[in-house]
């Protein structure tokens, strides 16, 4: 995210949605405090979803740099039309950055094909590839030299063990001239395994599973009286519970072996490939169990 935005000269006019995850919400709204760029966010509607004529409505005044998530990530809504949100950009003359977090390995995709000037990523999720390899995606068209970032180190150099240091320096060809410091290795190749193991599935596969998964989840809840939205094609890779309450199952589940997250009042559950009917059942067992009982104070640190 701040090497795209250090990629402007001037102060460019970024439009956001309210469901950007802190990673990218953080550091948009700390440029946004330091003047460094204006900002402009698109609200949710009912039940924190978010409609595609919003963003494209946003996008009637001038903007330079559009974010948005292809799945949102605590109520794993999955954004509609892309590709007009991505048209109404382009045709006004911005940008597109898009975050991939919640997609990448959930459903399939084509970034090219979605003609997006940006992506960001990571392995840790969906993946399976283990923390620390998050990815800058650029669009072949920015690949010419033209696009240059101040969020540069000596990995971008043209020749970097030739230490020579003409100034201004000599960046390397295409998305080479991005590169940083001195790279984490480790990371990446445990990231390649989790890759290898998404492509022998197959994304097709996993997520016709994922969504069988996540529908047998939703109609165990409802058989204990618990609303829960997951298993649509409008949906990602979970299944939440809109609840206040999140937080506090969250921690009281963990107690009990049953791995879910919070992410304000929603309480997000994944089933991956390897979870059984009778996991699913332990954890719809476990969320009938808490529901009866009062708001507490949650007892860990807010959600990441």
């Amino acid at each position: 995210m701040r090497a795209i935005l250090n990629t402007y000269d001037t102060v460019p006019r970024v439009v956001a949605t309210r469901g950007e995850f802190d990673s990218l919400d953080v550091i948009l709204r700390e440029y946004a405090r330091r003047g460094r760029i204006t900002l402009t966010f698109v609200e949710p509607r009912a039940g924190e979803l978010f409609a595609t004529e919003d963003i494209c409505a946003a996008l009637a005044q001038p903007v330079d740099l559009v974010v948005v998530s292809q799945v949102i990530f605590n109520t794993g809504q999955k954004i509609g039309d892309l590709p007009a949100i991505i048209g109404a950009a382009h045709a006004g003359g911005a940008r597109v950055l898009l975050d991939t977090y919640h997609a990448l390995g959930v459903y399939p995709f084509d970034v090219a094909a979605l003609d997006a000037d940006f992506a960001v990523g990571g392995a840790y999720k969906y993946l399976r590839g283990g923390p620390g390899a998050g990815f800058l995606y650029l669009h072949p068209r920015h690949l010419d030299g033209d696009l240059r970032t101040l969020d540069t180190g000596w990995f971008a150099k043209r020749d970097p063990f030739a230490y020579q240091r003409p100034d201004p320096p000599v960046l390397a060809d295409g998305g080479d001239a991005f590169l940083e410091s001195t790279p984490a290795v480790l990371p990446i190749y445990q990231a390649r395994a989790g890759q290898l193991l998404t492509l022998a599935l197959g994304v097709s596969r996993i997520r016709a599973h994922s969504l069988a998964r996540q529908q047998r989840l939703v109609a165990l809840l409802a058989e204990r009286g618990i609303a829960a939205s997951g298993g649509t094609d409008d949906r990602g890779a979970f299944v939440i519970v809109d609840d206040e309450r999140a937080e506090q199952w969250s921690d009281a589940l963990a107690e009990e072996g049953i791995a879910t997250d919070a992410r304000g009042r929603f309480l997000r559950l994944c089933p991956d490939v390897l979870t059984t009917d009778a996991e699913l059942a332990v954890a719809a067992d476990g969320i009938e169990k808490r529901s009866g009982q009062p708001v507490g104070r949650a007892t860990r640190p807010p959600s990441g």
